[in-house]
């Protein structure tokens, strides 16, 4: 029996590609390339490296051919300027020129310096980039850098999955995943996505300007921007890197990524890992921080800990050991304490649960919530084990627990901790350092969506006292309509406080 899994012959070369595909990628005209010199060929030979076919292999002017040195070149390459320079970056100063590489169907810019990398097939390298220490750089022909992947958010079931693409917000992930009953909208979702996706730029992987990737083992599949620092990654797959010279995407030790895209300014580092995911701008994974199938909005951190499934806002924190987040979709500002484990993880035979929470969700140490939630923005949740499901429709709100009794204070955050209202717009300002923001983020508590909430609860905290007023009076009668009741209740909230007196609401 053969084994399907067994290498395969196949030829040496790889299929050159269009060549006005990758002269549009490259920027330059298609006169600025020459062959190379017979003295030249013999040159390189001379330094140790080879080609399969050195009619394939072409030049930028100026070329000096002895610093290449031990290289193996197939199918098309072109090298553009190289001079007698070195390139520094910080610390790092490398020469320019190439060195015990493999290189095969690539485009390199003016300037580079490649040094012992293992593959480099099919990239298209900007100038000034950095490359050493490499295992493998390499995409496939059918590679689509992360782009229309799914992301399967809110719902580890699956039934609120949207695709990834590289100028995907929040705010389009929320209307994708929470409009599910509206197939033409959905449908032109997805239409507008493969638009998107459509304008794919070549057929190389490319690498921005500046760019400086060492001492990683594998990058497949991945689209660099400009200035994008990769140093010490175990493995990149199937990625959009949108980084800029601003707004430098960085990516460090031991970190895990595969099909997902990164916004400017964002980092991956200290073990990070993450699979299907859509990171905003000013995103930090770090500390062995394990994500999949997530968005995560602007200026959000998470570190030593797990999200799954779930949709998050901007300014974002959960860096504490112990504490997870699945199957949720929190509106952003939020903060998850330690031991904190939030969402539905196959507790019973029924299909698993979603957590919605507005901005400012807040839930303290060793909170735990297992069932279907919704919580009202700015809700802060005291420790304990919350064993049914949660609607907490008051914003500013805090939810405890009193023996078998769940209590719910309104107002808290405005009657009690004021000052942490105040803090907190300053603090989310303050860490907003996005160089070209991409999306407006409403920082002040008290705006639309919360001044709606609180009209909205005052409602209820009247119809709610003129039914308790009507039960203490008058109990076991039928109680009135709803608005009777809500014209109660605000007659006795807005009247003497002894009207009030032994009643409970």
């Amino acid at each position: 029996m053969t084994d399907a899994r067994q290498p395969r012959l196949a030829p040496l070369a790889p299929q050159a590609a269009d060549e006005d595909a990758r002269d549009r990628q490259t920027g330059r005209p298609a006169d600025a390339w020459r062959a190379l010199t017979p003295p030249e060929i013999a040159a390189l030979q001379a330094g140790g490296s080879h080609a399969d076919d050195w009619t394939r292999v072409q030049v930028a002017e100026p070329f000096d051919p002895s610093l290449v040195r031990r290289c193996r070149f197939a199918g098309w390459v072109r090298i553009g300027r190289l001079e007698r320079l070195a390139l520094t970056d910080g610390d790092l100063t490398e020469p320019v020129g190439l060195s015990d590489a493999t290189i095969l169907d690539s485009d390199l810019g003016d300037h580079v310096a490649i040094h012992r990398v293992g593959r480099l097939e099919r990239c298209c390298v900007g100038d000034r980039c950095i490359l050493t220490d490499l295992g493998e750089l390499r995409t496939r022909p059918e590679a689509r850098f992360g782009l229309g992947s799914a992301v399967e958010v809110v719902n580890e079931n699956g039934g609120r999955a949207i695709r990834a693409f590289d100028t995907l917000r929040p705010a389009d992930a929320f209307l994708w995943a929470g409009h599910r009953d509206d197939a033409e909208f959905q449908a032109r979702l997805a239409g507008l996505t493969e638009q998107r996706l459509a304008e794919r730029p070549g057929p190389l992987g490319p690498l921005g300007a500046g760019c400086v990737v060492r001492h990683s083992r594998i990058l497949r599949d991945v689209a660099l921007g400009p200035a994008c620092r990769i140093e010490g990654a175990d493995r990149l797959e199937d990625l959009t890197v949108r980084s800029t010279a601003e707004e430098p995407v960085q990516i460090g030790a031991g970190a895990e990524l595969a099909h997902g895209v990164l916004a400017p300014g964002s980092r991956a580092t200290e073990g990070a890992q993450a699979m299907h995911f859509v990171l905003g701008q000013r995103v930090t994974l770090r500390m062995g921080a394990r994500v999949g199938h997530v968005v995560v909005g602007d200026n959000s951190t998470i570190a030593c800990c797990e999200v799954l499934h779930s949709l998050i806002g901007p300014a974002h924190e959960q860096h504490h050991n112990n504490s997870f987040l699945i199957a949720a979709a929190l509106a952003g500002q939020s903060n998850l304490a330690a031991g904190a484990t939030i969402g539905s993880n196959h507790n019973s035979r029924s299909a698993d649960g979603e957590i919605h929470a507005d901005r400012g969700f807040w839930p303290g140490l060793c909170v735990s919530l297992k069932h279907n939630s919704r919580f009202a923005a700015f809700t802060l949740i005291a420790k304990g084990d919350y064993p049914a499901e949660l609607d907490i429709a008051l914003p500013f709100s805090l939810v405890s627990q009193d023996a078998d009794r769940l209590l719910v204070m309104p107002a808290y955050w405005w009657l009690y901790n004021l000052y942490a209202l105040a803090r907190n717009e300053w603090k989310y300002r303050a860490r907003d350092r996005r160089g070209r923001p991409e999306q407006a983020i409403e920082f002040v508590a008290l705006a639309p969506d919360t001044a709606e909430q609180i009209l909205a609860a005052q409602a209820r905290l009247e119809q709610w006292t003129g039914l308790a007023d009507h039960n203490h009076a008058a109990a076991g009668a039928p109680p009135p309509e709803p608005e009777a009741l809500r014209r109660r209740g605000h007659a006795l909230l807005t009247g003497p406080p002894e009207a009030l007196a032994g009643l409970e609401v």
